[in-house]
């Protein structure tokens, strides 16, 4: 089977289009600038919840209820974006510790 030139280039220019623009995500996008809200020992699951959504993923930590929220973005580019929030609540649903990390400033 022959392939045109104006074929292959096309072919070429998909390809290179898609690498350099290329991107990926896991977790779902919320705001960050709202941890500074977070206050354990008075910040219910119930007002977590109100300001990021539902948690990524729940779990139990040493028998603590543990809630993290999570968006990684990937580009070819390298402008990566990578952001953590991880939430522990005592039984009664208050928070007992939290933590965020991230690659920006």
């Amino acid at each position: 089977m022959k392939i045109n030139s104006a074929r292959m280039w096309n072919i070429i220019l998909l390809v290179s289009f898609l690498f350099i623009y290329g991107c990926g995500s896991t977790g779902k996008n919320f705001n960050e600038s709202l941890y500074k809200n977070i206050i354990a020992g008075t910040t219910t699951q119930k007002e977590i919840q109100a300001m990021f959504g539902p948690a990524f993923k729940k779990g139990v930590q040493n028998g603590s209820k543990i809630w993290t929220y999570e968006y990684n973005a990937y580009n070819s580019l390298g402008n990566d974006i990578t952001k953590d929030i991880v939430v522990v609540f005592t039984p009664s649903g208050v928070v007992k510790s939290h933590q965020m990390m991230t690659n920006k400033p």
